[in-house]
């Protein structure tokens, strides 16, 4: 899954909210909860840009094709135990529900953790729909290009980098 600095706020009020209305946790201070949220989703950020710039360090390092990137990145994450892609989602999922159970910010939490999951999950979803959204528009856009090559690299970056923009994200 791949998260957005510029879209991490309305994500993690959609997320407290969510858990808020149905009274799934008590929380005298909902905005403070929504900041331990945005906390949790900006460190995935960062550590999923640290794997991606290790796995493009081992790839120039190594001296394999651009065509491997996918294969070293999810190695480096292994590594890290951290999940990325489809199962991204489930690992963020699970940070929230931890942080949930020891936030300072958070007086009680009454819902199970397939509860909180179940409601936490849904923005996810969105946002995870909205990221293939995007791909699958440059991916069409790059029809002419061979995929895998450094020129597909650098076209696809550029793209999605305009298209991102263009979208405001």
């Amino acid at each position: 899954m791949r998260l957005y600095s510029a879209k991490i706020p309305k994500l993690a009020h959609e997320i407290v909210t969510a858990i808020v209305r149905d009274g799934d946790i008590e929380a005298p201070a909902p905005k403070e909860v929504e900041l331990d949220v945005e906390a949790v989703l900006n460190q995935y950020l960062r550590d999923e840009q640290d794997v991606t710039d290790r796995a493009k360090t081992l790839l120039a390092q190594r001296g394999l094709p651009q065509s491997e990137f996918g294969r070293i990145k999810k190695l480096v994450a292994d590594e890290r135990k951290l999940k990325i892609g489809e199962d991204g989602i489930d690992y963020i999922l699970d940070q929230l529900v931890e942080m949930l159970m020891h936030s300072a910010n958070v007086e009680e939490v009454f819902a199970e953790d397939y509860v909180l999951r179940r409601k936490m999950r849904e923005p996810l979803r969105r946002e995870a729909a909205e990221e293939q959204e995007l791909q699958a528009e440059v991916r069409a856009q790059l029809k002419h290009v061979q995929e895998g090559t450094s020129m597909w690299e650098v076209e696809y970056r550029r793209m999605m980098d305009d298209l991102k923009r263009r979208k405001g994200l």
